[in-house]
């Protein structure tokens, strides 16, 4: 059997003229397609240093643009780098450097959040065009791929630290598309509709590796909308739909309509929804809704099964454990403990240049998630929490010490803890404790403003809520308690004032 590769996937489409990419009103036949990424591999190994890795970041919504250079990796061994646009400042430079990106693709506005000392290229512009006309009917040529090769590098959302660069192989993009256009029966009469976005290893697992797999078309919207889900859906004959976190509940908060179920979607396949919203979805959309559980390294993955009870991920695989944080021995049913897989990486496949944080994911050679767990008395797996100081915010991981720091900078504050309290829906929300001196007074407005100046600080780690008090809750040792505070959330002694995010 032929190892499983992104380029095998795309090379049997080098023919196919009635399926392609479609985005608003464009449509381009994979034959086409594929010639397009081999003008832009020209293009791009033409600019590349052959002395430093292939490496080209990645700014961009979802647009055939963004598909085009998944192809043109495929092709030519060119390793595009999905940056997250959240990130900004000095946090998006950091990535940048630490990929060792030698420039980045990025649309107008996102070209805007990169520094001077960035090498940015506006592929909207009729500069990029031209260049780009230079290369036209380049050869298409593909390369000798194995399945270990490295294909794009995708961020962790980061945790206690910076993020993690996870090295995505050929294997680990090409096998879960061809068991997912498997497991659906994803076949040429389909299109896959990707909303979510592509620097994010869900989009490119569940949504443009099936796609690829199974032959199929592809529908994309450059950012998800919940009003414009189904219409997108019908306008495109979408039958599979991908997402992680809320899309399902944004898309249930829309006004319902008598033809809700009249649709083609069959199949929304993601993780993270909401238990509640599952069934709801699925009612009155008249959708297959298949919830897993898993991450962008891979090394633990858990599906759920027709008889696994609402609210649990689902029973565990042979090799995946619910673990003693301590000890490492197997937690009985009800006691919390650490995902594990106790057979190794599973699909992890490291870290870029980050040696030290791959050795402690795999410590005692046994994967570690930093996910927190209990069995019930069947054995299915119920989530718990996380391992760490972070959160999980719109289907992403958020490092709670960035925001401090960025909260730190805000006039008077002498002490600032940022914490998750539960979303309604699903996941995270940011909640900050503040600690202000004596006979200082907290200015909401005034505080808004300052959020809305801070360049590196992404839409999603604003606190929705600001706890202000005149001291933090701390151990023996002088750390904070963040526990406690979470328990508390916005019930708490002291007064917590919501705050409504400023659009960008």
């Amino acid at each position: 059997m032929d190892e499983p590769t992104v380029t095998r996937l795309v090379q049997r489409l080098t023919e196919v003229d009635d399926r392609g990419i479609r985005a608003d009103d464009s449509f381009v036949s994979w034959r086409n397609h594929i010639q397009d990424g081999a003008d832009l591999a020209a293009a791009l190994r033409a600019r590349l240093d052959p002395d430093r890795p292939p490496h080209v970041g990645v700014l961009l919504g979802n647009t055939p643009f963004f598909s085009t250079v998944l192809v043109a990796a495929a092709l030519s061994g060119i390793v595009p780098v999905g940056l997250n646009p959240t990130r900004r400042g000095a946090a998006l430079q950091r990535d940048i450097d630490h990929a060792d990106c030698q420039f980045v693709l990025a649309d107008r506005d996102s070209k805007r959040e990169c520094g001077e000392s960035v090498v940015a290229i506006d592929v909207e512009s009729s500069q990029w065009a031209d260049e780009l006309a230079a290369h036209r009917g380049s050869p298409i040529r593909f390369r000798d791929a194995d399945s270990d090769d490295l294909f794009i590098l995708i961020f962790t959302s980061g945790t206690s630290g910076n993020p993690k660069a996870v090295r995505c192989t050929h294997e680990k993009v090409a096998f879960p598309g061809e068991m997912l256009a498997g497991r659906f029966g994803l076949g040429p009469a389909d299109t896959c509709y990707l909303s979510m976005p592509l620097f994010h290893s869900n989009a490119i697992m569940a949504g443009w590796g099936p796609a690829v797999a199974g032959a199929t078309s592809i529908a994309l919207r450059r950012k998800f909308s919940a009003s414009q889900f189904f219409p997108d859906i019908r306008r495109f004959g979408a039958t599979y739909a991908n997402y992680v976190g809320k899309p399902l509940s944004y898309i249930l908060a829309t006004p319902p309509r008598a033809d809700d179920i009249d649709n083609p979607l069959r199949i929304a396949y993601g993780n993270e929804g909401a238990p509640r919203d599952l069934d709801r979805f699925a009612r009155r959309f008249g959708v297959t809704v298949v919830d897993g559980f898993g991450s962008s390294e891979g090394g633990v993955s858990i599906a759920r099964t027709p008889d696994t009870p609402e609210g649990a991920l689902g029973p565990l695989v042979d090799g995946i454990a619910v673990v003693d944080v301590d000890t490492g021995a197997p937690c009985p049913p009800g006691v919390i403990g650490e995902l594990v897989n106790t057979a190794g990486p599973g699909q992890f496949r490291g870290y870029y240049k980050d040696p030290a944080a791959e050795a402690e994911r795999m410590s005692g050679g046994v994967y570690h998630s930093g996910d927190l767990a209990y069995l019930d008395e069947s054995g299915f797996a119920h989530f718990a929490g996380r391992l760490g100081d972070w959160m999980r915010v719109d289907g992403e991981n958020l490092g709670t010490a960035p925001i401090e720091r960025i909260l730190m900078r805000y006039p008077d504050v002498t002490e600032a803890a940022v914490y998750a309290i539960p979303d309604p829906a699903v996941g995270d929300q940011v909640m900050a404790a503040l600690v202000l001196p004596d006979g200082v007074d907290f200015d909401a407005d005034k505080f808004l403003a300052f959020l809305a100046e801070q360049s590196d600080l992404g839409p999603k780690q604003w606190p929705a809520f600001v706890r202000v008090g005149t001291a933090l809750p701390r151990t023996e040792t002088f750390k904070i308690l963040k526990r406690q505070l979470s328990a508390e959330g916005v019930d708490c002694d002291d007064p917590v004032w919501p705050i409504k995010r400023t659009i960008r």
